[in-house]
């Protein structure tokens, strides 16, 4: 188990030392010390840590080394998943997946997640923002609309403040619906459905199998079952469980409904640890979906944002204000764009 007192990291290759010591602060994980194996064996006495992270592109050239690593008591030695390839590609969201893994093997559970005390925090504060206007040109859909423009809202430690602020600042009746899926506790989704909606225009509902999503609704993702909506917006329940350490899991949210719905899905990543829907964003991007993120400086974590950033497929990033605001304007352009289209087409 972890206790906050860090981890060793001894690599040969400054390349690596350096996206191993990124991907370490993504997580939040404290590096007591990294370097390559010369400089360690200068330590006398190493500092305490958790456990010693190697990667070394030949174990077979540090056998010393190796040998008084696999002798120590004090702490577990775990060999890396191998040489980290280029951040934003594919490969390295999978790299960084797989060492975390090891991780959490020998340390027990790595990402932070909201409590009780941050959501009845988020819960006392006063509404202090005024709600956005309606745009002119964009007409408030009727409350029984099926949706059809999905926006997938994912998000980890820091989340439930920003996809509040972005849904306090929204409009009602909106031509579209959220498909909101936060890393949390199963125990305190309740307390996260009392919180999330208190002060805005939207309706939160919970999943239900069939149960169409309608305009100016927000479905809140199970913690523990998988679902996809069909082409009707309509909700399908999986017996299975997320894959992945965590639910639910935003890559499979994203991947699931593009799949489904193509370019009328889009997404915003919020505050986060790890790199959840760095995966999905590519081929939702490609498929003519939107692919938005909260900006990392606003963020209380800042690594779920950044990691889809790095993929190159976001084309916006804002505060939750900010995001609302782009949101309405996007919208009022698609009224506008299909009012032409049908007056030229008449």
């Amino acid at each position: 188990m972890s206790t906050g007192r860090g981890v060793i990291v001894i690599a040969d290759d400054v390349l690596q030392r350096h996206r191993l010591q990124q991907a370490l602060d993504r997580h939040g994980l404290p590096v007591a010390f990294i370097g390559d194996p010369e400089r360690f064996a200068t330590l006398d006495p190493a500092p305490e840590s958790d456990l010693c992270l190697v990667e070394l592109t030949d174990e077979e050239e540090y056998p010393e080394l190796i040998e008084a690593l696999l002798a120590e008591d004090e702490r577990p030695l775990l060999f890396g998943p191998g040489a980290a390839p280029e951040p934003g590609r594919q490969e390295y969201v999978r790299w960084e997946r797989r060492l975390f893994a090891k991780l959490e093997d020998q340390l027990g559970r790595l990402e932070a997640l909201e409590n009780e005390g941050s959501l009845d925090a988020l819960a006392a504060q006063p509404e202090t923002r005024e709600r956005l206007p309606m745009p002119n040109w964009l007409e408030p859909v009727g409350e029984d609309e099926p949706a059809r423009e999905l926006w997938v809202l994912g998000a980890s430690l820091g989340g439930p403040a920003a996809v509040k602020a972005f849904l306090d600042a929204l409009p009602g009746r909106l031509p579209i619906a959220f498909v909101y899926a936060q890393h949390i506790d199963a125990h305190f989704s309740s307390v996260l459905s009392r919180v999330l909606t208190r002060d805005s225009e939207w309706h939160l509902v919970n999943a239900e199998q069939d149960r169409t999503l309608r305009c100016g609704e927000i479905l809140q993702v199970p913690v523990e079952q998988a679902l996809w909506l069909d082409g009707d917006a309509r909700i399908q329940l999986h017996e299975e469980s997320w894959s992945g350490p965590y639910g639910p899991s935003i890559d499979q949210v994203m991947t699931h409904i593009a799949r489904v719905h193509g370019g009328h899905c889009h997404s915003i990543i919020f505050s986060g640890m790890g790199n959840d829907g760095a995966l999905a964003a590519p081929a939702l991007n490609q498929a003519g979906g939107h692919v938005w993120v909260q900006r990392p400086d606003t963020c209380a974590s800042p690594a779920m944002p950044e990691s889809v950033q790095a993929t190159g497929t976001v084309d916006f990033q804002g505060d939750p204000r900010e995001l609302a605001a782009r949101l309405l304007r996007v919208l009022e352009e698609q009224t506008l764009l299909t009012g032409r289209s049908r007056c030229h087409s008449a």
